[in-house]
């Protein structure tokens, strides 16, 4: 049997706020993923002249890498705002409990933190490519 219609955390359930909880979580983990390979390329190229030429410049293919791996970590960024957003408009339309609050306000940290570390990076490999 289910809960009444009363319950807010069936009416989130129901309403898909697990689906874009779960996404959110994987979109993390992909993120996860993303930025620690991005921080073991830039580490490579700061810590050896494998990905520049013999002027010390970074070569096409390395500046193909750097530019694909940041437009996939945007990507993840974007997507991961958008589940942000998707999941507030859930809470909100369903009068959230203090769980589903903390929930998201976890959620929209780990968005802030992924955006400062990427935001951060960036700017390192900008710096590192042009030194």
């Amino acid at each position: 049997m289910r809960g009444g219609m009363g319950d807010p955390s069936l009416h989130l359930q129901e309403s898909g706020w697990e689906v874009l909880r779960k996404e959110a979580m994987k979109i993390e983990g992909d993120l996860d993923v993303k930025l620690s390979s991005y921080a073991k390329l830039a580490s490579r190229f700061t810590h050896s002249s494998s990905g520049y030429g013999d002027n010390g410049s970074p070569t096409i293919g390395s500046s193909r890498s750097w530019k694909s791996m940041e437009m996939e970590i945007q990507s993840l960024l974007e997507k991961l705002l958008d589940v942000n957003d998707a999941m507030s408009r859930c809470a909100a339309s369903a009068a959230p409990t203090t769980a589903i609050n903390q929930k998201l306000a976890r959620h929209r940290d780990i968005l802030h933190e992924f955006t400062q570390v990427g935001v951060f990076a960036f700017m390192f490999n900008t710096f590192a490519i042009s030194a």
